[in-house]
């Protein structure tokens, strides 16, 4: 299948899911996965009609949006943030999805003013406490979110989430419920700067059970782009 097959498939799934929770598809954003895909497979999804690009690393996506020139696409980091690289993240990316300290915060919200820019970010949420994963643990989030609140330069819009890994998709439901229930906890806080909407989750593997259970982004790679076959 080409890349603009694959894409009208997912955006097939995620309508029926959407449609199966009573949600419009037009409340969920595909954000296509291309860490280790090239600038031309890159730039065929876009042409194929992918409006949102998700990238794991600040030098990559730098890199592609270089080749590819201007596109209508917007760029998401969805993979772990340096304070070092906060600047050109800034420069780069349209939404920052794995925001988890306040170090990391302070950095992008003075980036954010020397750009003349409000960063939208996403808290990312470590909901089984897996060691090889970054993010808030769920007991924390609303200490660290309240730490957060109200730094010029910067919004926070909603949770992020990387569940186990599991063998059915069905198994990850009640991490995406537990999501769901993070951002109705964090929205009833009213924190200035803190406008908590969005929710990140959902991969290729699991996506439609994400969309039922409230996600308004999934990061979509493998069912987009076929399997990786460069590593990191």
């Amino acid at each position: 299948m080409t890349v603009a097959e694959r894409w009208r498939a997912v955006l097939g799934r995620v309508a029926h899911a959407a449609a199966h929770a009573g949600r419009r598809p037009d409340e969920v954003t595909v954000v296509a996965a291309a860490k280790t895909f090239g600038a031309p497979v890159v730039a065929e999804a876009i042409a194929a009609g992918v409006r949102d690009i998700g990238e794991n690393y600040v030098q990559e996506a730098i890199a592609k949006q270089g080749a590819i020139g201007m596109s209508p696409a917007r760029w998401h980091l969805i993979g772990r943030l340096q304070r070092n690289k906060t600047t050109r993240a800034v420069e780069a990316f349209d939404w920052i999805h794995t925001l988890d300290s306040v170090a990391l915060a302070d950095s992008l919200g003075r980036a954010g003013e020397r750009a003349g820019k409000t960063v939208r970010c996403l808290i990312e949420v470590n909901l089984a406490a897996e060691a090889t994963k970054a993010g808030v643990l769920p007991e924390r989030l609303e200490e660290l979110a309240t730490a957060m609140a109200g730094r010029p330069g910067m919004s926070i819009e909603g949770l992020m989430t990387i569940p186990p890994r599991v063998e059915r998709a069905e198994e990850s439901r009640r991490h995406f419920a537990r999501l769901r229930e993070l951002l109705e906890r964090l929205s009833r806080l009213r924190l200035p700067g803190v406008q908590p909407k969005e929710l990140s989750m959902g991969m290729s593997a699991d996506y439609e059970v994400a969309v039922e259970e409230g996600a308004t982004f999934v990061r979509i790679g493998t069912a987009l782009f076929g399997a990786r076959k460069i590593s990191r």
